[in-house]
């Protein structure tokens, strides 16, 4: 079992044990989480930098915070933590020149939840985690997967540059799309993944329901979607029944309550209540609420809507997530892939009826 995982090591014991000095790259909430963490584990930090255009002085956390060649003409060989996220290429690539003077690593830290993702971790999930793999539907999604879980346990980023795969295989390769999709888009943020369904689809759909909970997001979502009668916006969180929910007032796309800050109560609807004709296809990023949104459409799921679905938000996700659309409709064919991205923050699972 779990032949697919050859990382044992987790990363932070990686850290603990090195006798190189370990600097954090990048300042803001992502290396808040990572100093947490190897305070945790009794990691010794030697300090902070950032990309040149950010130096200015800046202290963090009362470091002085230098330039990488600052570093470099100090110190010969030390080990890299990236603190924050790579979600364009120029930055990708950035990244991985970096990555080819230093050992540079990528600790997986969840968006939502507490714990993290170790060898223990996967140890103790093992059966689900193996049942996940053989369903998957074919190699290159039992490789990505094998790929994605590497990465989170070790930090090493040369498991994501060897799955990643372009966004445009997504329709059309593994999700089909005719000329009546009902969209059904959970987490609809800016509209952004609304306007790659209508261009996916040649702007020939039946109807698109947009659900996004975040008042700002809402405003940029209702500005940049057409005003049609095709298309229904929610200001309303997608959970498993009608009721209200506290969320941060001032985030982009991470909406719900973290315990600190302004909140404001919106709506939270189930797609089954708030849509009554079949949605056809069914998107799911909502910040570590997938599992909440999906009991919510259970009729959808059940009736074969094809579905994208996030992956990366909560440790539990990579395992529990496709196991309980399976529970939900076992005729259903399952895909992952990884997109562009440091740390594995656009890992999906794709699911489509069997047949098409």
């Amino acid at each position: 079992m779990l032949d697919f995982i050859t990382e044992k090591i987790d990363c932070w014991d990686y850290l603990k044990s090195t006798d190189l000095p370990v600097f954090i790259y990048g300042m803001g909430d992502g290396a808040l989480k990572i100093m947490r963490v190897f305070e945790q584990y009794g990691i010794p930090l030697a300090g902070f930098f950032a990309s040149d255009e950010f130096v200015r002085g800046h202290t963090f956390q009362g470091h002085l915070v230098h330039t990488l060649s600052q570093i470099e003409a100090l110190i010969d060989d030390f080990v890299i933590v990236l603190a924050f996220a790579a979600g364009y290429q120029s930055l990708y690539d950035r990244i991985n020149e970096i990555a080819k003077r230093h050992i540079l690593l990528a600790p997986d830290v969840p968006v939502a939840g507490e714990g993290l993702f170790t060898y223990a971790y996967c140890l103790e999930n093992g059966s689900k985690i193996q049942a996940v793999y053989d369903m998957l539907a074919d190699e290159k999604s039992r490789q990505t997967y094998a790929d994605v879980l590497n990465f989170k346990i070790s930090g090493k980023i040369d498991y994501l540059n060897n799955c990643t795969s372009p966004k445009e295989e997504v329709y059309g390769e593994i999700i089909p799309l005719g000329n009546e999709e009902v969209f059904a888009d959970l987490g609809a943020y800016n509209g952004d993944t609304a306007a790659e369904f209508i261009e996916a689809c040649g702007n020939n759909f039946r109807h698109i329901y947009a659900f996004e909970p975040n008042p700002k997001n809402f405003r940029k979502l209702t500005k940049n979607l057409p005003d049609s009668d095709k298309i229904t916006l929610f200001n309303a969180a997608a959970g498993r029944e009608n009721g209200v929910a506290k969320i941060s007032a001032n985030e982009g796309r991470m909406s719900r309550e973290n315990g600190s800050g302004k909140t404001v109560e919106i709506p939270v609807l189930a797609v089954d209540n708030a849509v009554k004709e079949d949605v056809t296809v069914l998107k799911l990023d909502v910040e570590g609420g997938e599992r909440e949104a999906l009991l919510g459409a259970r009729r959808h799921i059940e009736n074969g809507a094809k579905i994208l679905c996030s992956l990366y938000h909560r440790n539990e996700d990579m395992f529990e997530l496709p196991l309980l659309i399976k529970s939900i409709n076992p005729e259903l064919k399952f895909y992952v892939r990884h997109q562009l991205y440091i740390p594995a923050w656009e890992t999906n699972l794709y699911a489509v009826p069997k047949g098409e």
